[in-house]
């Protein structure tokens, strides 16, 4: 297991946030996880937690707002923009979670995860199981993702995202 103090390299990657680019600094690895802090060329920043397997991944995006979005990724996939489907995942042997109107857009699968104890709890499934299985709505299995380490991996998302959401103004 490798990890990086999150604050150092945030604060190591703060002068490059002007750069033409997206940089990424990765803060955590574990099993078949890493976890990164994505800096944008706009200067905004997220963190980001994956499972990939080189031309697939499931990856967790967290951001300064405290959305969060997943993103399922094959280079099968060969989508358009702008279509939408719904969605099964499952966790191990637990009730199916479903993703209405997931967005598909290019090689990817992406949703955003509702604010809330369901989104809480879909994060907590994740922390705790060994495999996801992506499905369509009907059932049929599309693609599946180990999770193992995601434990260690989901705490050190949730610590990278309370850094990058940083000191809030109550005045604002």
């Amino acid at each position: 297991m490798k990890f990086w103090h999150v604050g150092a390299v945030l604060v190591a990657m703060v002068p490059g946030l002007a750069l033409a680019e997206a940089q990424s600094e990765t803060l955590f690895q574990h099993k078949h996880w890493e976890v990164e802090v994505i800096s944008f060329d706009d200067g905004s920043l997220a963190c980001l937690a994956e499972v990939d397997a080189t031309t697939e991944s499931f990856s967790i995006w967290t951001y300064p707002d405290g959305g969060v979005k997943l993103q399922f990724y094959s280079t099968a996939w060969e989508f358009g923009e702008g279509d939408t489907a719904d969605l099964d995942v499952k966790i191990d042997r637990r009730s199916p979670w479903t993703l209405t109107n997931a967005e598909l857009y290019k090689n990817s699968v992406l949703f955003n995860l509702p604010n809330g104890d369901d989104g809480v709890r879909f994060l907590v499934e994740v922390a705790s199981g060994t495999r996801l299985y992506l499905r369509s709505e009907d059932g049929e299995e599309v693609q599946n993702y180990s999770l193992a380490g995601s434990r260690a991996s989901m705490d050190a998302l949730a610590e990278c995202g309370d850094l990058i959401t940083g000191p809030t103004n109550p005045f604002n």
